[in-house]
């Protein structure tokens, strides 16, 4: 089963814009998440359609199972 962490952010134009990670730890808690967003935030690296992210919406783990045929 494929686990993505997907942390989600709004940006300066009223959009969202989405990071993800494949094969997050098991052991990754809430509060790890919060902190490695707000760093993200602070950093001010990413852009999205030239529109700097302004804040943390959610984050959340989709895992995925695939049964081939």
């Amino acid at each position: 089963m494929a686990k993505v962490l997907e942390m989600l952010f709004n940006t300066a134009q009223g959009k969202k814009f989405t990071i993800s990670v494949d094969e997050p730890r098991a052991d990754l808690t809430g509060a790890e998440v919060v902190s490695g967003m707000q760093g993200v935030l602070a950093s001010n690296v990413f852009y999205a359609d030239g529109a700097n992210l302004v804040s943390a919406d959610q984050a959340r783990i989709v895992e995925r199972n695939v049964t081939e045929l």
